[in-house]
């Protein structure tokens, strides 16, 4: 059922729309995969590029922080090499009070001019194996509940043994009441003779600065830079607290085992791209999150252009389908109304033969076809023309002889009873009936010459009925020179007398009227006789209803000689009612 409703849809009436359709169709389709596969090429292209920039700056971030801690390093080389803080740190036992103070004095001014020209460190500390401590301020407070042995910093840079250190993000707490977030950069202190521990150096670094240097990338409006040190550990992230506090969730784990420098997460309309760049100096992983809806900015843009761009394409492609199509089917439905003409009947037609394809050869038969066949009409109507005329001659020979017998008896009678000018009317009018039926072999006569033949026909009908039957004409004078074929009224009047107007009781009445309506021209026969059922209507276009004592030349004869005469539009038509009589129409057109 379904399949066929399918059929039922495809099934186009004209070949035009077939292939219109066909056309469009499969440009359609394949504008449709060019669309789609230009705008994914076109977003992978922007996501690549994006990719590859976003890895540059994470490279730039990197390089970045590595010349800052490599510069960090170099202090914390220059702390490590200066010999007032080894000889504070190592011979304090030979130093006096005054020259202890005086010496520590004199390191805290050392660390306290560093810290002053570089505003991105936070504090400076020395913290000595003895427990002596070395502030960059004397005035600066330590926390005294905070044991820096126990700081991770501390331990890691003991187990270093004289690398550097460097920690993820914390809050310090070694001074009291300054509780910044620093990085702090941690190394241990030995002298140089005998590996003798002296201590360790604490370089804290402002966060800020970190912070500055990931917050000058931008990575659209959602985009950030966070950095995870070597063991997987928040260095700096700018959603800090909401990362504290499970708010925010990054992928760290995965992150840490992506062997590329990148990946996208599958989030629907949050996913994210994340690029890794690892820092050689530091060993820590520089990662740009990017989201992708926002790496093609005109992404809508794009979509508008495209869906337009097809949407005009394919405008484009049907009018191009249609065209071709009209192409292709303009000869096939030349030739389909050439077919409808002919099927009217008009042979005259010619189609015009502008190709060589099959559709020419199919048009050249069709030529041929009709030209024989109008040859075959035209012969087949020579001949049929022929044939009434030899059938109208004998008919015209054949002169009914009751008819001819009851004219001469009349005329006897009227003879033997003197009345001589009856006679000569009724001889008078049978003459000129016979020579106007005759008229030298002529097939067609004037109107005039029609009405005087049944004038003289009625008017031996009357003599003959008495009173059993009058007439009158009323024919348009404007009428009677225009042809008409021969003998048309005879038949009429005559079918009217016998069949209609002698079996009725009263007195016989016929009309004989003629009138010009358009290019056409209308003469009745008007009787007021018995009338006719539409059956009997019916069967004389059936049957010749010649009458027995009538002239021969039947209803149905006179109706085709017409038609066969001046087509299908012309011919007899009948109106009857029973019990009040009968009008037939005869339409002719207009030969002058």
């Amino acid at each position: 059922m379904v399949r066929n409703r399918i059929k039922h849809f495809f099934r186009f009436k004209s070949i035009q729309s077939t292939i219109a359709v066909a056309f469009s169709c499969l440009i359609v389709v394949t504008i449709m995969v060019i669309a789609w596969m230009s705008y994914n090429l076109s977003t992978d292209a922007v996501k690549k590029n994006s990719r590859d920039y976003t890895y540059q700056l994470m490279g730039q971030v990197s390089s970045n922080i590595d010349s800052y801690i490599n510069y960090m390093d170099n202090i914390s080389r220059m702390v490590l090499s200066n010999y007032d803080i080894k000889e504070y740190l190592l011979k304090q036992v030979y130093l006096g009070a005054i020259g202890k103070e005086d010496l520590k004095q004199k390191i805290s001014f050392q660390l306290n001019t560093v810290l002053n020209t570089r505003k991105d460190i936070s504090s400076i500390l020395i913290f000595g194996t003895n427990g002596q401590i070395i502030p960059y301020n004397e005035k600066i407070k330590l926390n005294p509940q905070v044991d820096p042995t126990e700081q991770s910093w501390y331990k890691k840079a003991i187990e270093a043994k004289g690398k550097v250190v460097i920690s993820s993000t914390h809050v310090q707490n070694m001074i009291l009441n300054d509780y910044n977030s620093v990085i702090s950069l941690s190394r241990e202190l030995s002298s140089d003779v005998g590996d003798e521990k002296l201590g360790v150096l604490l370089v804290d670094l402002n966060y800020s600065v970190i912070n500055d240097i990931c917050n000058k990338i931008k990575l659209g409006n959602r985009g950030y830079v966070f950095i995870l040190d070597a063991n997987g550990n928040i260095v700096y992230h700018p959603e800090q607290q909401m990362i504290n506090n499970n708010q925010k969730i990054e992928l760290i784990s995965q992150v840490m085992r992506t062997p590329g420098s990148s990946f996208v997460t599958s989030e629907g309309k949050n996913s994210r791209m994340y690029t890794i760049k690892t820092s050689q100096s530091t060993g820590w992983k520089i990662v740009g999150v990017t989201y992708v809806d926002e790496l093609v900015s005109n992404k809508n843009e794009l979509q508008t252009y495209t869906f337009f761009g097809g949407i005009a394409f394919l405008i484009i492609a049907v009018l191009l389908s249609i065209i071709l199509s009209l192409r292709i089917s303009r000869p096939i439905k030349h030739l389909e109304s050439s077919m409808k003409e002919v099927e009217k009947g008009n042979f005259d037609i010619q189609v015009d033969i502008q190709s060589s394809n099959e559709i020419g050869h199919l048009s050249n038969r069709f030529n041929r076809m009709t030209t024989e066949i109008k040859e075959l009409m035209l012969q087949n109507m020579k001949e049929q023309e022929l044939k009434r005329k030899s059938e109208l001659q004998v008919l015209q020979a054949q002169i009914n002889p009751h008819f001819l017998y009851n004219t001469l008896d009349s005329i006897i009678w009227m003879a033997e009873t003197g009345k001589s000018k009856e006679v000569i009317l009724m001889t008078a009018s049978l003459a000129k009936l016979f020579r106007l039926s005759i008229s030298k072999g002529q097939e067609f006569l004037s109107i005039f010459n029609e009405i005087e033949h049944i004038k003289n026909y009625l008017t031996i009908q009357e003599m003959r009925y008495k009173s059993k039957l009058d007439f009158e004409i009323n024919v348009d004078k404007s009428i009677l020179s225009y042809k008409l074929i021969k003998i048309i009224l005879q038949p009429l009047v005559e079918n009217a007398i016998y069949h209609g107007i002698r079996n009725n009781a009263g007195k016989g009445h016929i009309q004989i009227t003629g009138i010009r309506k358009g290019d056409r021209i209308l003469l009745q026969v008007i009787d007021n006789g018995i009338g006719m059922s539409p059956e009997e209507i019916h069967n004389i276009y059936q049957k010749d209803c010649t009458s027995a004592k009538g002239s021969g030349i039947g209803v149905q004869n006179v109706d085709q000689r017409i038609k066969l005469h001046f087509g299908d539009p012309y011919g007899l038509h009948f109106e009857s009612e029973l019990g009040k009589g009968t009008t037939v129409n005869i339409w002719l057109p207009v030969i002058e």
